[in-house]
C-alpha cells in the first residue's frame, strides 16, 4: 500500500512540475518556431492529408525494397526532410481527457520508480531520490536522444525536454523518497538479535 501511495503522490509532484515546465516556464515551447508562410502551408497540407491524422515521414521510401537506403539518399539530397504529426481542423487541443492521460502516464512511472526503490537497501533520503532521478535518467536519454540523433529534433527541444523529464523524476523521488524511508529489508537485516 506504501507503494502505490509513494507512486501516487510522486505521480502528483510529477504532473505538478511539468505543469509549471509548459505553462509558466519557457521549456515548454523551446525549440519550436512558427513555419513561414502558415497560412499558405496549413492550407496545403490541409488539401493534401484532409482527415487523415496521423505520423508523417518526408520524404516517404518504402523501406522493403533492396535499393530503399539508395533511393532514400537520392531523394535526401534534393528535397527537404522531416516529420509531422498531423490532425485535421476540429481536433481538440489541450482537454480534461489529455491531462488524465498525462497525469496517469507520470502515476505510472512514479509507481514503478516507487516499486524499484523499494527493493533497494538505501541508508539516507537523499540516496533513495538520487536513485529515482537516476531511473529517471535512464528514462530521459532513452527516446530524447534517438529522437535528436535520428529524427532532427532540435538540440535546444531535446535539452529542454530532458530537464523537464529529469526534474520530473526528481521531484516525483523527493515525494517517493519520504514516503516509502528505508526499505523494510534494511530494516528487518539491521533488527537487534533477541535470545
Amino acid at each position: 500500500m506504501r507503494i502505490i501511495l509513494a507512486g501516487f503522490l510522486g505521480g502528483i509532484a510529477m504532473f505538478v512540475w511539468t505543469s509549471i515546465a509548459h505553462i509558466a516556464l519557457p521549456l515548454g515551447q523551446t525549440g519550436f518556431s512558427q513555419i513561414p508562410g502558415e497560412a499558405t502551408v496549413l492550407a496545403s497540407m490541409h488539401h493534401a492529408i484532409g482527415d487523415g491524422a496521423g505520423l508523417y515521414f518526408f520524404p516517404w521510401t518504402d523501406m522493403r525494397h533492396s535499393n530503399a537506403m539508395a533511393e532514400e539518399a537520392a531523394k535526401l539530397k534534393v528535397n527537404p526532410s522531416g516529420l509531422l504529426i498531423y490532425r485535421p481542423p476540429g481536433s481538440d487541443g489541450m482537454t480534461a481527457t489529455t491531462l488524465l492521460v498525462e497525469f496517469g502516464k507520470e502515476f505510472v512511472v512514479s509507481l514503478i520508480a516507487a516499486f524499484l526503490l523499494a527493493r533497494t537497501v538505501l541508508f539516507s533520503y537523499v540516496a533513495r531520490v538520487g536513485f529515482v532521478t537516476l531511473v529517471g535518467l535512464g528514462a530521459t536519454l532513452t527516446t530524447n536522444v534517438s529522437y535528436w540523433n535520428w529524427y532532427g529534433f532540435p538540440a535546444s527541444y531535446t535539452l529542454a525536454a530532458m530537464i523537464t523529464d529529469l526534474v520530473g523524476y526528481f521531484v516525483a523521488g523527493l515525494a517517493i523518497a519520504a514516503i516509502l524511508g528505508r526499505s523494510r529489508t534494511y530494516r528487518s537485516m539491521n533488527q537487534p538479535v533477541t535470545a
